[in-house]
C-alpha cells in the first residue's frame, strides 16, 4: 500500500498520543485540520490493509490491579499452529510471535489479578501438554520510540 500524505500525517501525529477530551475526535480533527470522517476512514483502511496493527489504548495492567507477565513455550514445528489456535483461544493473551529461538513461541499475558497468571499458565500447559516459561518483568524502562511515517 502507498501511503498518502494525509495517511503519514495521522501516523505521525498519533505517535504522540490520541487526545484525552470530552471529544477527542473532534479535538483531533482541529489538530491536523482533517474532517473526523476521513481520519476514522484512513485509520480503519490502515489498520485493516495491515499498515497499522492496531488503533486503540494501551493500558498497563499492573497499575490497575493486574498481572503481566511475557511466556514462551518450546513448540515443535508440526504443531505449532495447533498450539498458537490452543494459546491465541485464551482472552488474556495480548500477543503471540513466533521466534527463532529454541524458544520459539513468545506471548503476552495480562490477567485482571497477579494471581491468575499462574492459572492462565497452567491451563495452557494442560491444554497443549508443553510447558509454559513465565518470565515476569523484573524492571521496566519506557523508550518512547517514534518512527517518522
Amino acid at each position: 500500500m502507498i501511503l498518502h500524505s494525509i495517511d503519514r500525517q495521522i501516523i505521525n501525529h498519533l505517535q504522540g498520543g490520541f487526545p484525552l477530551t470530552e471529544s477527542p475526535w473532534d479535538e483531533l480533527a482541529r489538530q491536523l485540520d482533517i474532517p473526523i470522517d476521513e481520519i476514522i476512514c484512513r485509520i480503519e483502511r490502515m489498520t485493516t490493509e495491515g499498515v497499522l496493527s492496531r488503533f486503540g489504548p494501551i493500558y498497563n495492567a499492573e497499575k490497575m490491579g493486574g498481572g503481566l507477565t511475557l511466556a514462551a513455550m518450546k513448540v515443535e514445528p508440526e504443531r505449532f499452529d495447533e498450539v498458537t489456535e490452543i494459546v491465541n483461544a485464551f482472552d488474556e493473551v495480548a500477543h503471540n510471535y513466533a521466534r527463532q529461538h529454541e524458544l520459539n513461541m513468545w506471548f503476552v499475558i495480562a490477567t485482571e489479578t497477579p494471581e491468575k497468571i499462574n492459572e492462565v499458565i497452567h491451563k495452557i500447559e494442560q491444554q497443549t501438554g508443553l510447558e509454559v516459561f513465565n518470565m515476569p518483568k523484573q524492571e521496566e524502562y519506557f523508550l518512547e520510540l517514534k518512527f517518522e511515517a
